[in-house]
């Protein structure tokens, strides 16, 4: 298990391997949200669309799956030292929230429009008669705010781990 899990100087295999590949899924999650706003609905951002809930989906299951194994690990992952150790375990507690509340919002709006979900082909929620209204509200008012939050949020962490890779020259390795 040497290298798998996580320990005190260095994120294990795991760790990593969740980070990096949902960093790649937020990316292309991001791209469509921010053409879509930039350009319209375009024959690039319908492309992008299609893509959207079903890795949303993938996204919310990775969320729950890496928040359980960075629980599992607590005790051996790197520590925060410092000042900002309070700030930095705040800012991930955010980024987490966040990943889970964004498509989870998303899912509730989802089941409350009726129509079934299938992400990649896999039945997820079957299809309903009629609408539940106060299923779609709160998706309807927050989930475009709130990814872009998320985004900001995302933007902020990855300039601060830059930032400190260049202050401490440590930073970034634990993680890559």
């Amino acid at each position: 298990m040497a290298g798998w899990l996580d320990t005190p100087h260095r994120y294990g295999r795991i760790s990593r391997a969740f980070h990096w590949l949902m960093a790649a899924l937020f990316a292309w999650q991001f791209a469509g949200a921010l053409l879509y706003v930039g350009i319209g609905d375009t024959t690039i951002t319908r492309f992008l669309d299609r893509s959207h809930y079903s890795l949303g989906f993938a996204l919310f299951i990775l969320a729950l799956l890496r928040g359980a194994w960075g629980l599992a690990n607590l005790g051996r992952r790197p520590p925060h030292p410092g000042r900002l150790g309070r700030a930095v375990v705040a800012g991930h507690a955010l980024i987490y929230a966040l990943m889970v509340a964004v498509p989870g919002i998303a899912l509730l709006r989802q089941y409350g429009s009726g129509r079934s979900f299938s992400p990649f082909g896999i039945p997820v929620m079957p299809g309903h008669v009629g609408r539940i209204s106060w299923m779609m509200a709160p998706a309807n008012l927050v989930h475009d705010w709130l990814g872009f939050i998320l985004l900001a949020v995302v933007l902020v962490h990855a300039a601060t781990a830059f930032v400190h890779r260049v202050q401490k020259k440590d930073a970034l390795t634990r993680i890559t």
